[in-house]
């Protein structure tokens, strides 16, 4: 049962949403725990807490060991695959879909706001539904990169035998030009949801002082605090779960997630 100061600060929220123009919302790792995904940086429970990113997830990695990439990817395929949107998900699309909400950022790669029904999507860090070939640049569905998966070989390209990579942006490489879509469209805020993230990877990190030095009201959604509590409107600490059931609640979308 939530208390009154949950129930206070969530029709807060649902109070800048109503009175917003053009709200978006920047979600990180967070909101997709719900859903079988782990987050990266959680002391506990964080991917990065077992293993070293740049060991794995960098392009000097793919290049220097793809042997060792590629199995690690092969450990987070499964759940990526078999991951289904989670309330979080869910609410975000609705909330679009009665005008709520203008679009969503994403840091996210795993397609989870796209199942949910979200229609405008900045997915600055890709999507692992994709692979690409780092010579020819010749792209393929992540059926054809898990099928050439088997056993433990390379992928490779049919067209030019290049290696193949998923289509997300590895440590060491430049953010697709969706950034600098997503930070022209934060400019034009007056509403900035952050939900999940732990606003600690730039230069996505940076929208939020963007946002809130630009005047654009910021609330922020996350289970642990973060560096840029201090410049938003509204802060709430929590699992984002029960969070979204009772904003639906508030915005009357409750009826629409059945």
């Amino acid at each position: 049962m939530a208390g009154p100061k949950l129930e206070e600060q969530i029709a807060r929220l649902a109070g800048l949403l109503r009175g917003a123009r053009f709200a978006l919302a920047l979600t990180g790792a967070g909101i997709s725990t719900d859903s079988g995904i782990p987050d990266f940086r959680s002391p506990e429970s964080g991917l990065w807490s077992r293993v070293d990113p740049m060991e794995v997830a960098s392009w000097e990695a793919l290049r220097r060991n793809p042997q060792k990439f590629y199995r690690f990817w092969r450990e987070r395929l499964p759940s990526l695959l078999e991951a289904r949107p989670n309330v979080t998900h869910i609410t975000l699309a609705l909330m679009e879909g009665r005008g709520l909400l203008q679009g969503i950022i994403t840091q996210n790669i795993d397609n989870l706001h796209r199942e949910a029904g979200s229609k405008k999507l900045w997915e600055v860090h890709g999507s692992y539904k994709r692979a690409v070939c780092i010579r020819c640049g010749r792209h393929y569905r992540i059926e054809e990169l898990w099928a050439k998966l088997e056993g433990d070989k390379l992928p490779r390209c049919d067209s030019c035998g290049g290696l193949l990579k998923p289509d997300v942006i590895l440590f060491g490489e430049q953010l697709s030009p969706s950034f600098g879509e997503a930070a022209a469209a934060v400019a034009r805020a007056d509403l900035l949801l952050a939900l999940g993230t732990s606003l600690e990877v730039y230069p996505v990190a940076g929208l939020v002082p963007q946002a809130a030095h630009g005047g654009t009201k910021v609330a922020i959604i996350n289970r642990d605090p973060t560096p840029f509590d201090h410049l938003a409107d509204l802060v709430i600490h929590s699992q984002l779960g029960p969070v979204m059931e009772l904003l639906q609640q508030e915005l009357g979308l409750e009826q629409e997630a059945a």
